[in-house]
């Protein structure tokens, strides 16, 4: 575990390079044909990243912000209703895969983890419905148990614009052994695709220098 406090630059700067919990899902999105568009992007922001040792300077919506600004008030919800202590925590290491992290908003005890989504009327309208977690919320959360071997997150959707009972949604995701070993081979074969990336850059332009 990497001491810091998310959001700040050193908490950027340390992420930089590496994939994400957030951007797994991207990195393995697949269409009809083939890998989707999002997975060379990733790739390129990665690669960037390595070279650079820059973070990706990516903007911030106004209902980013807002999320953001929220989240004290969802982790405390969830405290509250739960009984649960939650520990901040900026950034975890995958303990095999080199150039992976996740960076999940509490950890519950010894087994659980918690993932803030701070969505708007018309989302938080069909979580109350009992519609489920969207794909890539699901696959971030994996991560996130990938990463951290915990077995739990709750996935805790909050706007506090509703009414007291109906703010926090908790969705489960529980442990899938088969799942995550399956997004861990993925990610590998990703991560491997990003580091000859990087490295084909690096030789094609130092050939370059040297000339």
């Amino acid at each position: 575990m990497d001491n810091m406090e998310q959001g700040t630059q050193a908490w950027l700067e340390a992420r930089a390079g590496s994939l994400g919990a957030s951007q797994v899902a991207d990195a393995l999105a697949t269409t009809k044909s083939g890998w989707a568009a999002s997975r060379a992007n990733v790739r390129a922001q990665l690669v960037r990243e390595r070279l650079t040792g820059q973070p990706t300077d990516t903007f911030c919506s106004a209902a980013m912000q807002r999320g953001k600004d929220l989240e004290p008030q969802a982790r405390a919800m969830y405290e509250f209703q739960t009984g649960a202590e939650v520990e901040e925590i900026a950034l975890i290491r995958h303990p095999s895969i080199e150039g992976s992290h996740c960076s999940p908003d509490g950890l519950c005890g010894g087994d659980g983890m918690l993932e803030i989504k701070c969505c708007g009327d018309a989302r938080h309208y069909e979580v109350l419905q009992g519609d489920e977690p969207e794909d890539s919320y699901v696959k971030q959360c994996r991560w996130q148990m990938a990463v951290t071997g915990r077995a739990w997150v709750d996935l805790a959707y909050f706007n506090p614009d509703w009414p007291a009972k109906m703010q926090l949604v908790i969705h489960r995701i529980g442990r899938d052994e088969a799942a995550i070993a399956e997004m861990e081979t993925e990610v590998r074969k990703f991560l491997d695709e990003v580091n000859k990336a990087e490295a084909d850059l690096r030789d094609r332009y130092a050939m370059k220098e040297a000339a």
